[in-house]
């Protein structure tokens, strides 16, 4: 491999675009058949395939309910009203948009919390400094794929009678305590988009093994209609189509070898790019394990001798894809930093936005892909004054 980095006018170490992600599909004729009985029976929705992912989707999580709607964000509006969340939500800032639009379209002011800065996850600590009696809920997220920390928050919400929810959007894929997320909780919310485990193309899934909670949110996806076209209360259209529910049946067969091996991978980036000063990795509980749906990297611009943004001028050069997850935070976005505590609460928080890069991971990734873009990392790295001064001349 050329030395030189390529945005010092090296070669780059990739010809193409290494996407951050690529899903990782069944192959056609393994859903033709699928698909063919579909279309003969003029079930495009409401079917049997959508009957029987939701059954086997209970079965792996070990829950009563897994309820398949639209999207993972139709799954938290749908949670969140069923739930009659009101008044003061904690959540962290550090998270996808979608875990808070859904409280804002309830109706719900989110609280922002920090995080813990090592697990990137809700710190319970924070969380329970919030708590007023205004407080109705805790919505936590496993972020990259990573459990929260699962039973802290459970005691908390016990001890102050409050709901607890877990954006799980990240989560398939991911244990706790050796058991798949998903029972804890009043409930649990999994996306089925490409970027995940198991994908149904678009999609998501309630978990729950509250029975009401379950109901609510079945009347929910069709409208607030249980069938006799009186709307119980205001829904929404969150049905998801049997094209999509079969997808995601296939995808559950692929879904444990898909992360064992986006684990060994990760395994690989730890190992190779832990050499290197300067950058630290998600912690993940010796018990526990990350869907690794992102994997990510903190980058300490003084120890490694540049920043995440110059980080990832460089390794856009060298045709390596990443992203800056979450920068800007949630409070910090339009639509919610009305709702913005003061910046020194969320002081971890405001360090993981500046300083954390996703590398390109996936279900399928080769180990020599992987190798090479911790490579294109370290040569970045050992010319670190060049390229700092390279970057500062670029707009990042």
């Amino acid at each position: 491999m050329h030395s030189t980095p390529a945005l010092l006018g090296g070669r780059p170490v990739f010809d193409s675009k290494i996407p951050i992600t690529r899903p990782l599909l069944p192959a056609f004729d393994g859903v033709a058949g699928g698909v063919q009985d579909i279309l003969a029976s003029g079930m495009v929705t409401k079917g049997r395939w959508l009957r029987q992912f939701e059954d086997a989707v209970a079965a792996h999580l070990g829950v009563r309910h897994a309820v398949a709607v639209s999207s993972c964000t139709a799954g938290l509006m749908l949670t969140y009203q069923a739930l009659g969340l009101n008044g003061e939500v904690i959540v962290p800032s550090f998270t996808f948009m979608a875990t808070i639009s859904a409280l804002a379209w309830n109706g719900a002011r989110p609280v922002f919390v920090d995080v813990n800065p090592a697990t990137t996850n809700i710190d319970p600590a924070a969380a329970a400094r919030a708590i007023t009696p205004r407080t109705s809920a805790i919505v936590a997220v496993h972020n990259f794929g990573a459990p929260a920390d699962i039973a802290a928050l459970e005691a908390l919400a016990a001890r102050h009678g409050l709901a607890l929810v877990f954006d799980a959007a990240h989560g398939f894929g991911a244990l706790y305590d050796g058991r798949p997320v998903g029972a804890q909780g009043r409930a649990q919310v999994f996306s089925l988009s490409p970027t995940k485990l198991l994908i149904a193309g678009e999609g998501g899934i309630v978990a729950t093994n509250d029975d009401a909670l379950a109901e609510a949110v079945r009347v929910g996806r069709e409208y607030g209609n249980a069938g006799d076209y009186d709307s119980r209360f205001a829904g929404m259209n969150a049905r998801l189509a049997e094209f999509n529910a079969y997808m995601g049946l296939r995808s559950l067969e692929m879904l444990e070898a898909a992360a064992q091996h986006r684990n060994h991978i990760a395994a690989l980036f730890r190992r190779e790019l832990g050499r290197l000063p300067g950058l630290s990795f998600q912690a993940v509980r010796p018990q526990d394990r990350s869907s690794y749906k992102d994997f990510a990297v903190t980058v300490d611009p003084h120890a490694f001798g540049l920043s995440r943004d110059a980080l990832a001028l460089a390794l856009a050069a060298e045709g390596v894809d990443t992203r800056k997850y979450y920068d800007p935070p949630c409070h910090r976005h339009t639509a919610y930093r009305q709702f913005a505590p003061p910046e020194e609460t969320l002081s971890s928080t405001n360090l993981l936005a500046a300083r954390s890069l996703s590398l390109p991971i996936w279900s399928h990734m080769s180990e020599a892909v992987a190798g090479d873009i911790c490579a294109a990392v370290e040569r970045i790295w050992r010319h670190a004054e060049a390229v700092a001064a390279a970057a500062a001349g670029v707009a990042v």
